[in-house]
């Protein structure tokens, strides 16, 4: 399964090709930039596109129309690596196996083969729902991130080295994806990443602007040869990095598959790596990698009915199934009690305001938002180690309890903002957890395929903050370069107890997944059981807002992705109403502020990615944001 592969030479670099490929011409983009594609290159060769110069400040993008196959990712050569696979007979699982490698390469500050991921796929009569998530570690105790004076660590001190390194999952859950769903040969989907690390590619503009912030990438001495010059000056823009040690990991993996990494040379890469730090050690083990398995879900799914009337595009009611990640994820729950809540207040009768969400929905959302986000504080972690409220993570999502939740919203003209909001008991049950305090999170990237088969596929990929753990592995073989590991247990709560004594759901025990915020998302006719639309973002906690806002601008609003996506952001994770700067007027603000909510305007830069289907194909989005793309046929 992992073996065969033909050499031909390409320019003066002889690389390993696989078969099948075919060239392509220059794709213009809505937004004005020409992703080229290389016409003609040599037969079964991987046609390496012209490198993109994408912008991490906010660019206009208006969609891509396509018509059987889309790909959807947060860097044009990822995409085009994915479009690639697909033209040459490909699943939407090889796709995203061939993105992921190249977005280890040329986004390493947000996913690799060092962190997680969380797939949801959907074959044409089924859907699946793919756990990839980092463990901690066999070592790792409830007080992991505590002072020795009881008090948790600040989030700069324990992200840093290798106690924060959880057990990376994502190659080992793409190996058993693509072992159900998979066509091409597993060694194939490595060749567009094994190329561009070979040969170079082109560092962004937003890879160069997150390395001019990234210092401490420097006290890594791996790291800091690789990012930066002789002078400790990151790279420019356009400046031509080559991997020729994530190439020869790479390529071992290819032939070998996920063990190469999980065993071996490179395991004891990765541990040394992590026990060795010279202040922040962590525990990993040889042991750990070997250890892990990724897991097969059942898709956590809810009923959504959209209201008849509000946007011209929806005269009638209709009703969606919405599919995502059930725990350790907090996304598919979070926002299906955001959605429920909503349709029990006057939010579906409230268009867009000049565009953008009106003060009176806006304070609606946040406080349905602020009632979610208590019960996610509560009662979400991994399903090993915490019970469902009532046995059934369903019931925080039952109409009869998200009716009585949303009787705490003041739905009245000038009525306030809910403040200090307590979980609810959809378990009817005495609570057995404390509620874990707000705290950071960071990262990831997301990636959305529909093929030529019926299958689509939304995955959510994260190495957790930008540039994850600070720390590159690489085997010592002379090789320049390497792959970046997570710091995925920060994930988990700092504090291992509430105030109240009681134990936190998401703390830090062995062989455990921390609590995710990670949303992939399927949304699915319930009539008919067609696919309407995957979706999902990075973006941390706000994952759950960016993917929501979405969905409802999509099904209720009537918009297609794009103009879904190009939407100013907003949320609140249980605080202040957080709005995404410059992107409201100062009169909406000023009322959300009569109505007693504390607001904060803060860049919200989402990765968002999606695609619809339309009568004539589908309609992919990328986000102005950051410099991803869709590209299909």
């Amino acid at each position: 399964m992992f073996s065969s592969k033909t050499t031909i030479k390409l320019g003066l670099v002889a690389v390993t090709a696989f078969t099948g490929l075919t060239a392509c011409t220059a794709l213009s983009t809505p937004h004005g930039n020409a992703v080229m594609h290389p016409d003609p290159a040599p037969a079964g060769a991987y046609a390496i596109p012209v490198q993109p110069e994408g912008t991490s400040a906010l660019s206009e993008k208006t969609g891509w129309a396509t018509r059987t196959l889309a790909v959807a990712a947060a860097n044009p050569l990822a995409t085009e690596a994915g479009l690639q696979i697909l033209r040459a007979g490909g699943s939407a699982v090889d796709a995203a196996i061939a993105v992921q490698m190249v977005l280890t390469l040329v986004e390493p500050q947000s996913s690799g083969i060092g962190g997680g991921a969380f797939l949801l796929h959907f074959d044409g009569k089924s859907t699946q729902a793919f756990d990839g998530r980092e463990t901690a570690p066999a070592k790792a105790r409830p007080a992991l991130f505590l002072k020795p004076d009881g008090k948790p660590l600040a989030f700069a001190d324990a992200v840093v080295g290798g106690r924060s390194v959880g057990t990376p999952g994502v190659v080992r859950m793409l190996a058993l994806a693509h072992q159900t769903h998979g066509r091409l040969p597993w060694a194939q989907l490595f060749r567009p990443a094994i190329d561009l690390a070979t040969q170079g590619f082109r560092v962004s503009s937003r890879m160069a602007t997150l390395l001019a912030d990234g210092h401490d990438l420097k006290n890594d001495p791996i790291a800091a040869a690789y990012f930066f010059d002789d002078q400790g000056k990151p790279w420019p823009q356009g400046h031509l990095l080559r991997n020729p040690e994530l190439a020869a990991v790479l390529q071992r993996i290819a032939l070998e598959g996920p063990d190469a990494l999980m065993t071996g040379d490179i395991a004891r890469a990765i541990t040394q790596t992590v026990q060795h730090h010279p202040t922040q050690p962590g525990t990993l083990s040889m042991e750990d990698l070997a250890a892990y398995r990724p897991l097969v879900r059942d898709p956590l799914c809810f009923d959504y009915t959209v209201a008849a009337g509000v946007a011209p595009a929806k005269p009638q009611a209709k009703e969606y199934r919405v599919c995502g990640m059930p725990p350790p994820s907090s996304g598919t729950l979070a926002m299906g009690q955001i959605l429920g809540l909503l349709n029990h207040t006057p939010a579906a009768a409230l268009p867009l305001h000049n565009g953008v969400p009106s003060a009176d929905w806006l304070h609606l959302y946040t406080d349905a938002s602020r009632l979610a986000f208590a019960d996610r504080a509560q009662y979400v972690a991994d399903p090993a180690f915490t019970s469902a409220p009532g046995g059934d993570w369903n019931s925080m999502l039952a109409p009869r309890y998200l009716a009585l939740r949303a009787k705490k919203i003041d739905t009245r003209s000038s009525g306030q903002s809910i403040q200090n909001v307590p979980p609810g008991n959809p378990g009817d049950q005495p609570l057995a957890y404390g509620s874990m305090p707000e705290q950071p999170e960071y990262g990831t990237s997301h990636i959305s395929v529909v093929d030529a088969f019926g299958n689509a596929l939304a995955m959510t990929t994260t190495i957790e903050a930008a540039w994850g753990s600070r720390l590159m592995v690489n085997r010592g073989a002379g090789l320049a370069g390497g792959f970046l590991l997570n710091n995925e247990l920060t994930d988990f709560s700092f504090s291992p107890t509430a105030a109240d004594a009681k134990p936190i759901a998401n703390r830090v025990e062995p062989g455990k997944r921390p609590r995710s915020s990670m949303s992939p998302t399927l949304v699915f006719d319930k009539a008919t059981g067609q696919l309407a639309l995957s979706a999902g973002s990075p973006g941390g906690a706000l994952i759950i807002h960016f993917t929501a806002k979405t969905l409802y601008g999509v099904l209720n609003w009537g918009l297609n992705v794009q103009e879904a996506i190009n939407l100013p952001n907003f949320g609140s994770l249980g605080g202040p109403t957080l709005m995404e700067e410059k992107r409201f007027d100062r009169a909406t603000v000023q009322a959300l502020q009569a109505r007693g909510h504390s607001v904060v305007e803060m860049p919200m830069p989402s990765g968002l990615q999606a695609i619809q289907r339309m009568p004539s194909g589908y309609f992919g989005g990328a986000d102005p944001r950051r410099e991803g793309v869709v590209m299909g046929d």
